[in-house]
């Protein structure tokens, strides 16, 4: 295929380098570096403006300054869609950018494919983040997925879950395009600096969390259940951007309690560069997601291909990644159907997570073979390429044509 007759695909997402704090950043990030081999590729991102060829980011319009912060978004959606004239299909990557996909369809009259990271009606606890905001980021993500000409789905459990959101929704629609790994970047790094300079003791066992302080990725429960690990494991909260005061008072609270009676809880507030929670993983004996709700979890694919054994919660889109019994344990959550995710019997959900950590913990050569096996099912089965190439199938379904 020439140059000319390539494909024009225009990703649309909040985040991009070097702007990414969640999962959906990191997907966009590695599938726009693997579509570039099969298509032609436009980034439009929030933020500050990208020197990458192929990407424009895209500022606030000074006019909402001081606006709820949805209804920033909302102007930043429709600055990116005037930006995608001349392309064959928009893909949009939550519900930031829901609203630049679906308009641009519109304007340009191209398809639109949505990639469901996660969904509005399932973060119910984003009303404490938004406030009236919430109802216009629900009515952003309903509209698009809703008149989407595809939506491709991070796992078979978030498959389920947009079916249930959104009844309205063709399930011959829904596709089930797994999240990826780079399993040459995310590989284990045996080196010892950087958790030196964090203060960790790689001659002792540690439990290690990466993620937003945020209902969805439970942070609470684990720290409940840190209560009752052994005295010598090391807790490693890689931690931070607390979605509301609420929870950060909740989460230093909790941390203030474990310093008190512990040593070794180590927490570290910033983001810490790839490599950096490379080396992390890779020292973790046990990696922790107690999320009540996740769709994928890539957060667990970048444990397990740093050889690390995973507990984590049997919700969402986790089961597909972490093989229970195999790859790490997962624990079993009775949960809400109001949409929270929040488990009906917490001191249970505590209690078990913390018995899961503990039988890995008086294990370890078990632990060790977890880990191994981890980053063979990581190899094998999540591949960027791999991921690229599905979608791209996607684009051509819905009638995309270079």
């Amino acid at each position: 295929m020439t140059e000319s007759a390539r494909l024009r695909v225009d990703l649309l997402t909040r985040e991009y380098p070097p702007e990414v704090y969640g999962g959906a950043g990191v997907h966009v990030e590695y599938l726009a570096r693997e579509l570039r081999r099969l298509a032609d590729v436009r980034v439009h991102c929030f933020g500050v403006p990208r020197t990458e060829p192929g990407v424009t980011a895209y500022a606030e319009p000074p006019g909402l300054t001081g606006a709820n912060a949805a209804l920033r978004t909302m102007g930043v959606d429709l600055e990116m869609a005037a930006g995608c004239a001349g392309t064959d299909v928009v893909h949009s990557h939550t519900w930031y950018a829901n609203l630049a996909g679906h308009t641009a369809k519109l304007l340009h009259g191209v398809p639109h494919v949505v990639t469901a990271h996660s969904l509005e009606p399932l973060r119910p606890w984003k009303a404490e983040q938004l406030g009236g905001g919430y109802a216009l980021s629900s009515w952003c993500e309903r509209t698009a997925v809703e008149a989407a000409d595809a939506v491709i789905a991070v796992s078979a459990g978030m498959k389920r879950d947009v079916l249930t959101a959104y009844p309205a929704v063709d399930p011959d629609r829904v596709r089930v395009v797994h999240n990826g790994i780079d399993t040459r970047q995310y590989a284990p790094d045996h080196d010892t600096d950087v958790v030196d300079r964090l203060g960790i003791d790689p001659a002792r066992p540690s439990v290690v969390y990466v993620g937003r302080i945020t209902r969805q990725k439970g942070l609470p429960y684990l720290l409940r259940a840190a209560r009752h690990l052994p005295a010598d494991t090391q807790l490693v909260l890689l931690a931070g951007a607390p979605d509301t005061p609420e929870i950060a008072a909740e989460v230093e609270g909790l941390v203030a309690e474990l310093r008190a009676n512990r040593s070794g809880v180590v927490w570290v507030a910033e983001m810490l560069p790839k490599h950096e929670v490379i080396q992390v993983l890779t020292h973790a004996t046990i990696f922790v997601c107690p999320s009540v709700y996740e769709p994928m979890g890539i957060v667990n694919l970048e444990a397990m291909a740093c050889e690390t054994a995973v507990v984590a919660t049997a919700t969402g889109g986790i089961p597909e990644v972490v093989a229970d019994g195999e790859t790490g344990l997962l624990v079993p959550i009775e949960q809400a159907t109001d949409g929270s995710g929040r488990p009906l019997d917490p001191e249970r959900f505590v209690a078990d997570l913390g018995a899961a950590i503990n039988e890995l913990l008086a294990d370890p050569a078990r632990t060790v073979e977890f880990g191994r096996a981890g980053r063979r099912r990581a190899v094998e089965h999540f591949s960027w390429d791999t991921v690229a190439a599905r979608t791209m199938e996607v684009y051509r379904s819905v009638g995309a044509a270079g």
